[in-house]
């Protein structure tokens, strides 16, 4: 082999190791996000279908809207990895919507409920579907 074909050769195994690192750093940024949105939409899935399952109950509208806002909170504080900024406007109006829902129940209005609970399962699914096709998930939180 010669010098040449030699260093070229060291050249692309440098070159597909620096490419393998700087995936493995954009999957570990995003990973530590991924948890904590798995974990706000999994907190909202569960709220949210309790609320559905008792929607007349306003005290417990009430207090499933305060945790409602308070993930609306921390999801707008959370650091947004770059891979994932496009996505996270979703996320958002997920929660919101969740909100949204939670403050109609608490109100009593019923239809403005349901319209929320579709929106928000809506803007969930455009979150997910984005981040499918960046080859991202969210991790499970459910118990066991």
């Amino acid at each position: 082999m010669t010098t040449t074909a030699f260093a070229l050769r060291r050249a692309r195994a440098a070159l597909l190791w620096l490419l393998a690192g700087v995936l493995a750093a954009a999957n570990a940024w995003a990973g530590p996000y991924l948890d904590r949105a798995g974990l706000l939409v999994g907190e909202m899935h569960r709220a949210n279908e309790f609320l559905q399952a008792h929607a007349g109950d306003k005290e417990l509208a009430a207090l499933v809207r305060e945790g409602a806002e308070a993930r609306v909170r921390a999801a707008r504080k959370m650091s947004v990895p770059k891979e994932v900024v496009p996505m996270h406007p979703h996320l958002l109006l997920a929660l919101e919507n969740a909100e949204r829902a939670a403050a109609a129940a608490q109100e009593g209005t019923l239809e403005r409920f349901g319209h929320h609970l579709r929106v928000s399962r809506d803007e969930e699914s455009v979150f997910r579907a984005m981040l499918a096709q960046q080859k991202y998930e969210l991790p499970s939180v459910a118990g066991k």
